[in-house]
């Protein structure tokens, strides 16, 4: 009774306040309880009683007059006479009037261009969207839907040494996108960081219909507390065996077998302690290790069928274009290569001459079969400060050359170091491809040393930099400037879903100073400023597929269909994901010409230009610059370019380099996260340990069982799809739009999806395309749209909407 409804005309206009006529309030009636799936609904009766003239409605308004409690609105239908009705689709989160000052307004299901509104509701669109920008400042509370930029300089503890870190956005020496402002409190020891009550906090505001559901919330816990009671046993082996595991062996053994009995030592749990999000999560994990068996890690895809795989050079290959970080990869334009300062590598002909078969480099280049993994350029100006954190860390350039099969074949492997002095002198150490004796065992270490470079760069890079964090920026930009009415802001809107929320939570214990992946990583504390210096180069325009293939050399422009021709035929992540691009292409620009009759329109929609110029200039701002970063949003071409290339961000490319971690990170030698060793010097005591045991010394190398349990934890969750996953072309409810053709349009774009999943597994079955299998036999799904929306947990396929993990 207490919490009331009122109806907006939207074709009646009261000339007092300019807006819609308005109907006095209705209270709830009645209530009936029902289940929708694990969610408990309650479905309540209005009736209003308007007059004769009050028009057709085009808004409600609701106010919760509880004292606390809040509630989740799904959708509010409005019966009319005549067998008519109106649906407004909700979904959203209202909070007391005693602390919101405000009723919560939702608008018809029918969307209108800004020129278009009818006249009755456009103050109240323009209201709405005022509410949603704040004013910027003060501490952000719970109940307060406020859309607002902040930099990020809440990762760092200026009170604690070892935690100070610099901000992030906002200067030309640390270009960033933005984050959701919280308005916590700023330090006083520097008066640039904000404060966190704790070490790890789960707390930190974001706007109330961005946080996960409460299914989710707990399905995101449940997989924590299991992915750490799987933590727990390796741990507790440490405390026997050390840190360090003697033999692949007893790796395999300790983290994918039950062990004999469920014991754990109280010291492992007293440790456990001080690194679980709270003491609610380490009550969970000690009943589980208590009362049940504790769980192991599952085997990973990567050494399911052939343990012994993942050594070989084909697959170490095959994963740079099939694996879980596809997009590093490039042609060579110059040999040898040359750096950013013009300073040429070590390699030479003489290195890979003999290895090319009877084809000379020039012909190899000419024929564009020489490619380049080079995780050089970048690195070099941080190594000398990371490598004094306790770590062993090379920038490397791998050479690889296509064979006839269709396969790569890694040539030659550069690992520089700075020199001694302070110039920019490098030592670099050239590895040639070997089986046997200590040159196979130094082949091998190199290997090593490639993938944890690699390792580094797609954890922060490809995952967190050019999904996660550039996402965001997007989704506050589109809450400010674009109102719930706006047909962009309805394409757009599956696509930000738990994004925040996923964001929050890694500046709270993964990003942060001390947290997962500064402990994990081998950038350690120096993690996000090198990321930003990568930022610094990032284009908008350069993230659509297409685009990023040309400029990597993977692919020329052709007048073939799809206008692009691959240089590596049988290149899995290119030839499913082009699919995948040209089937969300197709379904943005059917949604834009739906809408947007010409190129003017473009151009004169104020709340899209008002959303591209907050992109550009604020969440994006420190690339504003670069003219090149972006596209002028002046044509209908050029809106579906950057729609398309925004959805293939946090849908496709995000699953490509996210679902896969597990299949082959799951396995910590083949993707190590750091080293430990340098590859010795020859005549060296460490080359005479190598040459006496060589396995022993390439653990000693890679993480310790601590670290490599840790990392292995973390990518267990990652890698999971939760059971309220909303995949590619689907939508959650059937109600999000009452316009007949987008639904139908829709329809065209699922089964354009199906056509993708029906091709991609038949090349999986094509014996002739290696490098869908490859050795380890791990066929490449990870860009299987999953249209039925039926893969829950450690799948390695389907494409989620959002970057929602």
């Amino acid at each position: 009774k207490s919490t009331t409804l009122r109806l907006f005309s939207g074709t009646q206009i009261d000339h007092e306040t300019g807006k819609g006529k308005l109907s006095p309030e209705a209270p709830l009636r009645g209530g009936k309880k029902s289940k929708h799936g694990k969610t408990s609904t309650t479905t309540y009766h209005v009736t209003f009683v308007v007059d004769a003239d009050f028009g057709t409605p085009g808004a409600v308004s609701v106010r919760n007059g509880n004292r606390a409690d809040r509630f989740f609105l799904r959708h509010v239908r409005l019966e009319l006479a005549e067998d008519r009705s109106i649906h407004f689709e909700c979904n959203s989160w209202v909070y007391p009037y005693k602390k919101t000052a405000a009723d919560r307004l939702f608008f018809v299901n029918t969307s209108y261009l800004p020129s278009k509104t009818p006249e009755a509701l456009v103050l109240l669109r323009d209201e709405e969207l005022r509410s949603l920008r704040g004013d910027g400042k003060g501490e952000r509370k719970d109940w307060e839907r406020i859309y607002d930029y902040d930099r990020y300089n809440d990762l760092g503890n200026p009170d604690n040494p070892e935690h100070v870190r610099p901000v992030v956005g906002g200067t030309r020496t640390h270009p960033y996108p933005r984050r959701c402002r919280t308005g916590r409190a700023i330090s006083n020891t520097d008066g640039v960081t904000e404060t966190r009550k704790h070490v790890i906090n789960l707390d930190f505001y974001i706007p109330p219909d961005e946080r996960f559901s409460p299914g989710k919330l707990e399905e995101v816990l449940k997989l924590g507390v299991q992915a750490v009671t799987h933590f727990v046993i390796p741990e507790a082996r440490t405390l026997v065996h050390g840190n360090d595991f003697k033999s692949m062996e007893q790796l395999r053994k300790d983290l994918y077998s039950r062990p004999v009995q469920p014991a754990v030592d109280g010291e492992v749990m007293e440790r456990l302690k001080s690194s679980v999000p709270s003491h609610k999560t380490y009550k969970q994990v000690a009943k589980a290790v208590k009362e049940e068996h504790p769980a192991k890690f599952p085997i990973p895809q990567v050494i399911q069928q052939d343990p012994e795989a993942w050594r070989s050079d084909e697959e170490f290959a095959r994963e740079m274009l099939a694996g879980l970080n596809p997009v590093a990869i490039k042609r060579l334009q110059t040999f040898p290569p040359v750096s950013s300062g013009g300073k040429r590598s070590s390699i030479t002909a003489e290195h890979i001459k003999s290895q090319l078969g009877d084809v000379t480099i020039e012909m190899a280049m000419h024929q564009k079969r020489l490619y380049i993994l080079d995780h050089h350029d970048y690195l070099m100006p941080y190594l000398r400060r990371i490598n004094t954190l306790g770590v062993c860390i090379y920038a490397s350039r791998t050479l690889l050359f296509l064979k006839a099969d269709g396969t790569l074949k890694p040539v030659v492997i550069e690992l520089s170091l700075p020199s001694d002095g302070e110039g920019d002198t490098e030592l670099s150490r050239v590895f040639l491809p070997a089986t046997h004796g200590t040159e196979g065992h130094l082949w091998q270490l190199a290997k090593a040393h490639v993938s944890v470079n690699d390792s580094g760069y797609h954890q922060l890079i490809s995952h967190w930099l050019f999904t996660h964090a550039a996402v965001e920026p997007f989704i506050i930009a589109t809450r400010r400037q674009l109102s719930a009415m706006h047909p962009i802001h309805k394409l757009l809107e599956p696509h930000f879903k738990d994004t925040m929320q996923i964001n929050t939570l890694a500046r709270s214990i993964l990003l942060n100073a001390g947290g997962i992946l500064e402990r994990t990583m081998y950038p350690g504390k120096y993690a996000v400023e090198m990321s930003s210096a990568i930022y610094g180069d990032w284009r908008f325009t350069e993230q659509s597929l297409p685009n990023d293939l040309l400029k990597r050399g993977m692919a020329s422009s052709s007048n073939e269909p799809g206008g692009l021709t691959l240089h590596i035929e049988d290149y899995p992540y290119a030839v499913d994901g082009l699919e995948v691009w040209h089937a969300i292409d197709g379904w943005v620009r059917s949604y834009c010409a739906h809408f947007y009759h010409s190129d003017k329109e473009v151009d004169g929609d104020a709340e899209l230009q008002a959303w591209w110029h907050d992109v550009r200039t604020v969440g994006h701002g420190d690339r504003q610059g670069d003219q090149a970063c972006w596209l002028a949003l002046d044509t209908v071409d050029h809106l579906a370019q950057t729609l398309s290339t925004l959805i293939w961000i946090a849908s496709a490319l995000h699953a490509a380099v996210n679902f896969g971690q597990y299949a082959y990170a799951g396995f910590p030698p083949n993707r190590p996260t750091r080293c430990r060793r340098f590859v010795p010097l020859p005549g060296s005591p460490e080359m005479t340990q190598l040459e006496a045991d060589p396995e022993k010394f390439f653990l000693e190398m890679v993480p310790d069982r601590f670290t490599a349990t840790l990392g292995l934890a973390l990518i267990e969750v990652l890698s999971n799809h939760t059971s309220d996953e909303v995949y590619l072309g689907q939508r959650a409810t059937s109600t999000w739009t009452d316009d007949g053709q987008l639904l139908r349009l829709l329809d065209r774009f699922r089964e354009d999806l199906r056509r993708v999943e029906r091709r991609g597994e038949e090349r999986n079955k094509d014996p002739r395309l290696k490098n869908r299998r490859g050795p380890a036999k791990v066929p490449y799904t990870l860009l299987f749209p999953d249209v039925a929306g039926q893969e829950k947990g450690l799948t390695g396929k389907g494409i989620p909407n959002s970057v929602s993990i």
